[in-house]
């Protein structure tokens, strides 16, 4: 049988490509492009996050991905958030390369903080919308909500745990989003799992410079 599988896995692969939205196209594409600015260090990734933010609010909800359609919403404002800090920062050496503020690792204070809000949200959000919604995957959806806000809100801060997060919560993306038939995402996501190591790679190096 897993023989079988893994022998149709290519065609099965094809054929939800071939099913993608020029919609969900649009998000990826514009996902990736994000996600390999904010490897590279580079202030544009925000602009480019909020605009495949607001795309992907539109597919998730298609797929009643509800509390990732939420997330997104979140996204835009850590975006903007993020964007407005890196500018304030880097104006003051003329740039939006590299902002002055070094990267730093997270201290225990933050990490329990944001691990607290982040248990109470997967918890309390996959209750209401297993309660009181049509949600398909109500906890991994909420859960996978939690771990990716608490991954945005420390890449805002320049905090180099943001990529061990962002590491460990898209190897669940990547099989939750081929699980509700976002075939193109799912790889998108798959993607984002390497970009996120490298990131780590990159951040850790440019950090021992500071």
């Amino acid at each position: 049988m897993l023989l079988s599988d893994l022998t149709n896995l290519p065609a099965r692969v094809l054929t939800e490509l071939r099913a993608t939205t020029p919609l969900e196209l649009a998000a990826a594409l514009t996902g990736a492009a994000g996600v390999w600015l904010a490897a590279r260090n580079r202030i544009a990734n925000f602009p480019v996050g909020i605009v495949c933010c607001a795309l992907y609010i539109a597919v998730f909800i298609r797929a009643r991905l509800y509390s990732d359609a939420g997330l997104q919403v979140a996204f835009i404002a850590l975006n903007a958030y993020g964007w407005a800090e890196w500018r304030r920062r880097g104006a003051a050496v003329g740039t939006e390369t590299a902002p002055t503020v070094p990267i730093s690792r997270t201290g225990p204070g933050l990490a329990l903080g944001l691990a607290g809000a982040g248990l109470l949200y997967a918890g309390g959000g996959g209750y209401y919308f297993a309660q009181h919604t049509d949600a398909a995957l109500p906890y991994y959806d909420s859960a996978t909500t939690a771990v990716s806000l608490v991954a945005q809100y420390l890449l805002s801060r320049r905090k180099l745990e943001n990529w061990l997060l962002w590491i460990a919560v898209d190897v669940v993306y990547v099989g939750m989003y081929w699980h509700r038939g976002l075939a193109l995402t799912s790889l998108l996501y798959a993607v984002f799992l390497g970009l996120a190591a490298y990131g780590f790679w990159q951040w850790r190096r440019e950090m021992v410079r500071w």
